[in-house]
């Protein structure tokens, strides 16, 4: 198995970087969170790796810290879920996301990701409850910023859409204010 890949990056792609070592070179696929950590090309870098065997194919996927490989891990674990599944949530949630939502049942967050419906959402925190840290009655943090979420939802805006309003907005302000920021915001980008 090949835990941990150290080198000299040599290619940055969309969801994977070439990384050399000592004349080897190896196609790391990486979230974009990931990828976003990463050093220029010709530094050197660190990944933690878990490689994936099938039949037939060898797959090597990276991450910048050693939680994200064993959540990565561990999502594949579950049944349904995929390499190609489990590298979305971790491009989505961190691990402390992901375990909030799972402790809190918050299905509206799992279904933040992309190809996870409320079906697919339900049952992975179902199957996720026993393999986390989770705390028993532990709410999200973000109360206020899941009742806009699922405001917004509800008037048919995208999870990503949602996602990108969401993102720098300030968690001081009341439900009411956060709405109509975040729709002025949304407002502003299709217009």
């Amino acid at each position: 198995m090949i835990g941990r890949v150290r080198g000299t990056l040599v290619e940055r792609r969309l969801d994977s970087v070439t990384i050399d070592v000592q004349g080897l070179g190896y196609e790391v696929a990486v979230t974009p969170r990931t990828l976003s950590g990463l050093p220029g090309v010709g530094e050197e870098v660190v990944l933690h790796t878990h490689l994936h065997v099938r039949e037939d194919q060898l797959a090597l996927f990276g991450f910048d810290t050693a939680i994200d490989k064993d959540l990565f891990s561990t999502l594949i674990g579950v049944s349904g879920v995929g390499p190609k599944v489990a590298m979305a949530i971790l491009g989505t949630l961190t691990y402390e996301q992901l375990r909030v939502a799972v402790s809190a049942d918050d299905v509206a967050t799992l279904t933040e990701v992309p190809g996870i419906g409320k079906r697919s959402a339900q049952k992975l925190l179902i199957e996720l409850k026993p393999k986390l840290d989770v705390i028993e009655g532990e709410m999200a943090p973000s109360g206020p910023m899941a009742e806009v979420r699922e405001a917004l939802s509800g008037l048919g805006y995208a999870p990503d859409e949602i996602r990108g309003t969401l993102a720098d907005m300030p968690e001081d302000l009341t439900v009411e204010e956060m709405l109509r920021r975040s729709l002025r915001e949304l407002g502003r980008t299709q217009g």
